[in-house]
């Protein structure tokens, strides 16, 4: 009797070592997760998935009072938060906050933001660290913060500023060790989800990321250039390309984006720029009034048709 060998294509599924391991393929990294290390986080739940509806006198809006309270927004009924909070550093609309009290202040729109997301809703947070004198590691106490509430952290991405970085001379002590200073010419964007890692699609909206965008969108540093405070009539605006390559990334169109410190109206724009609903909160009267004009004006021109449209072929 012949016996045949029969060989498989099948790869075989990689495993954590102590020399980690180039690929990925059918990563089986359980005993990664399972190590003390990750003993005193918070983990994954085992929920049910529940998405409930914004009010239609919500939806689409810009709320002028403060995300500290959202009882517009019923429970998870929000898909992706992202924004950029004020810095307390002094800006007209910046209360002079002790750093507790600033972190307290967060804490409570934070906790918001954990109720209104769905399961699996993410969380992106664009923050940039404080000062030289000492410096102030925002970014490590909003982390710090945000698990304390009970978010997951999936990440974080540094966004390269260093193409539009100005002719700043803060070096310190110049050409000399007694005292340089570095100049900062990026930006955090922490991501975090609520519950779960995934996020279930139970109405089967449709992705629309491309390929090449998804290749890269999931690199860890992104590059572009930031917004003028002068053009948009703000003093901190980030640029529409930020929310947008979230929104990209981590929703499904018609998805409803949060940000509970709406400014200038970026996030609302490329919320529309994506077809995604939105609902934003700014306290200031006057840029509550910017971001409302902005809109308006962005949503005339998005769907004003093009004169092709008109051009017999």
């Amino acid at each position: 009797m012949v016996m045949k060998l029969v060989t498989s294509n099948k790869k075989r599924g990689t495993k954590t070592s102590s020399f980690g391991t180039s690929g990925r393929m059918n990563h089986d990294s359980t005993a990664f997760y399972t190590s003390k290390l990750y003993e005193s986080l918070p983990k994954e739940e085992k929920v049910e998935y529940v998405e409930n509806r914004v009010p239609p006198e919500s939806l689409n809006r810009i709320l002028q009072r403060s995300a500290e309270s959202m009882d517009e927004l019923p429970d998870s009924s929000v898909h992706l938060m992202v924004t950029s909070p004020p810095y307390n550093v002094g800006k007209e609309y910046d209360e002079d906050l002790t750093l507790e009290n600033y972190r307290e202040f967060l804490k409570r729109v934070w906790r918001e933001v954990h109720r209104v997301l769905v399961p699996g809703g993410r969380a992106c947070i664009n923050v940039a660290n404080l000062g030289r004198k000492p410096y102030i590691p925002l970014h490590a106490f909003i982390v710090e913060d945000m698990i304390e509430l009970g978010f997951l952290m999936r990440g974080e991405v540094i966004w390269d500023k260093a193409s539009s970085a100005g002719s700043s001379t803060a070096w310190g002590s110049w050409k000399s060790a007694s005292n340089p200073t570095l100049r900062d010419v990026h930006e955090y964007i922490l991501i975090f989800s609520k519950n779960t890692f995934g996020r279930k699609n139970p109405l089967k909206r449709e992705n629309t990321i491309s390929r090449d965008e998804f290749l890269k969108l999931t690199k860890s540093i992104w590059t572009f250039p930031s917004e003028s405070a002068r053009k948009i009539g703000h003093p901190a605006p980030f640029p529409v390309e930020l929310p947008y390559r979230t929104i990209q990334l981590y929703t499904f169109e018609g998805d409803v984006v949060l940000d509970p410190f709406m400014g200038s109206g970026q996030t609302a724009i490329a919320a529309i720029k994506s077809k995604r609903n939105y609902v934003g909160y700014e306290i200031d009267c006057e840029y509550a009034k910017l971001a409302d004009n902005r809109v308006k004006e962005f949503q005339l021109e998005f769907n004003s048709p093009n004169l092709s449209d008109f051009t017999d072929t």
